[in-house]
């Protein structure tokens, strides 16, 4: 039988809140087992951009990353916000390591080919991408990677990655040794029905549903991103997806993801 693993993904919502970052960490920490945290934190740095006269560009829920934005975000995230969680995660006990992918050369990317659409400095990722034996080796050592959405290409540039995609792909790398859980956590308790009713979550969404509320606007924006990871994970030997709360992720109020 496998071990478990546990793979968190938290987003900027929680991040840029100090309180609500450090119930999280504490909800965390509790957590027994080996386990990876991988964070965002993309509302922070369209702040940033903005006060410093940048416009963030997103296109459906994904940033458009040109050289000025790399910077900016490769400082914002792989620095103030990668080891503000660190040390977040000691203050509690939990050993954590911050990393970006170049860190080790422990993610490596590809830059996004222009198509309709210019990304700019994005990486895109593969099933080779992810140096599944150097995270293994880091867990079996009790040491908890946090991984920011920075990433490399190999030939010395850095690329910005989507962190839902960094928890996807670092969550089927390891699903060949563990048994993963990946758990997306935002402001809200799951996928709802009704943005503006918390109590409308939907328990669970098959790709069938998936299918249907994308058609139907449901799903849209940075939930897009989410949910195409998800089921990406599920299809590629990810054994559960949940979507839930950052700071409720004991409670049953929550959405699971299947693929059929």
């Amino acid at each position: 039988m496998k071990p478990e693993l546990h793979v968190f993904k938290i987003g900027g919502g929680i991040i840029d809140n100090e309180s609500d970052l450090m119930e999280f960490v504490r909800l965390f920490a509790e957590i027994n087992g080996p386990k990876i945290l991988v964070h965002g934190g993309g509302k922070g740095a369209s702040e940033l951009m903005k006060s410093l006269g940048i416009a963030p560009r997103m296109v459906n829920g994904r940033r458009i990353t040109d050289a000025a934005t790399l910077d900016l975000v490769t400082m914002f995230y792989a620095g103030k916000t990668n080891k503000q969680i660190v040390v977040a995660l000691q203050s509690h006990g939990v050993n954590a390591l911050g990393l970006s992918g170049a860190d080790g050369n422990v993610i490596r990317a590809v830059k996004r080919p222009v198509r309709e659409i210019d990304y700019g400095f994005v990486g895109d990722l593969s099933e080779a991408s992810v140096n599944a034996d150097l995270i293994r080796h880091f867990l079996t050592l009790g040491l908890t990677p946090v991984f920011c959405p920075i990433n490399h290409d190999g030939h010395g540039q850095l690329l910005n990655t989507n962190a839902d995609t960094i928890a996807a792909s670092v969550a089927k790398a390891l699903s060949k040794e563990y048994a993963v859980t990946l758990h997306f956590c935002f402001e809200k308790r799951g996928v709802l029905a009704d943005v503006n009713d918390e109590g409308s979550v939907i328990s669970k969404i098959n790709l069938m549903d998936y299918a249907e509320l994308k058609e139907s606007g449901i799903i849209a924006d940075g939930m897009l991103p989410k949910l195409e990871n998800a089921f990406d994970a599920l299809q590629f030997g990810v054994d559960k997806v949940i979507i839930e709360h950052a700071l409720h992720i004991n409670d049953v109020m929550k959405t699971t993801l299947c693929l059929t």
